[in-house]
């Protein structure tokens, strides 16, 4: 869990991103959907390296939610084989950069290809030591949760009791257990999607209308300094804050 004491004006060590407005991006230039997401690539490739750079801990980029499997076929197919070239023509500069890649979500409804991508990036980057990149595809908030009761059941089977649950051993048990300190999401859209629900409990929340393929380092680092510049409380007023900090 998260030192609630020394916060003012620190660094955040687990940033999420919602990385959304690639369709519009896209839609504005006459250009089919795909394409935005394309030219998002990049924009990835530069927050990964900026995030690295800064000495941040954790990035989980929300890159494919379990909703989006109703958006049209096209979309969807070309999305999966988007993922599929990135994993398969990025993985060695994330594992030269020392960054512990992960993809986290339901993978089963996967392609086996994608499957055995998303297997061999993990075990390539697994013992690294620098920034642990979390790429979530087929996730939901929701879901996330669900299978964490579903594990600690299929753990302690009968021998658990009502006692036993805790907010400790729910978050042992999620895909991403960190909690988030900033949550960053692009397009201006105000809400968070299904995304890391339970991580998200006391994130600061920073949303720009910069579309996703057009964020860059600058604009990630206004979302840092406006970070810094805020006092986080966790429930306790902020003269409770200050004198802990003295």
């Amino acid at each position: 869990m998260t030192d609630n004491t020394s916060l003012l004006f620190s660094l955040p060590k687990h940033v999420g991103i919602i990385m959304d407005g690639n369709g519009r991006w896209a839609e504005s230039r006459g250009k089919i959907r795909l394409s935005g997401h394309k030219a998002g690539v990049n924009a990835v490739k530069e927050a990964i390296t900026y995030a690295a750079e800064k000495g941040i801990e954790r990035l989980t980029l929300f890159a494919f939610s379990s909703e989006n499997w109703k958006r049209p076929k096209e979309e969807v197919s070309g999305l999966m084989e988007l993922f599929t070239w990135a994993l398969s023509n990025e993985v060695q500069s994330v594992h030269k950069n020392n960054i512990r890649l992960r993809v986290i979500g339901n993978t089963e409804k996967l392609s086996r290809s994608l499957q055995d991508k998303i297997k061999d990036a993990y075990e390539l980057t697994a013992a690294n030591t620098g920034l642990i990149l979390n790429i979530a595809v087929n996730y939901g908030g929701r879901w996330d949760i669900v299978q964490a009761v579903k594990k600690i059941i299929a753990q302690k089977g009968t021998s658990l009791e009502l006692d036993d649950i805790t907010e400790e051993l729910i978050t042992e048990n999620l895909n991403e257990c960190a909690d988030v300190d900033l949550l960053i999401r692009t397009g201006g859209e105000e809400r968070i999607s299904n995304f890391l629900l339970w991580q998200l409990a006391y994130s600061e929340i920073y949303v720009t209308d910069v579309l996703w393929p057009d964020f860059t380092k600058s604009d990630f680092e206004k979302a840092i300094n406006s970070f810094m510049k805020r006092e986080r409380r966790f429930g306790l007023t902020g003269e409770q804050i200050r004198k802990s900090d003295n």
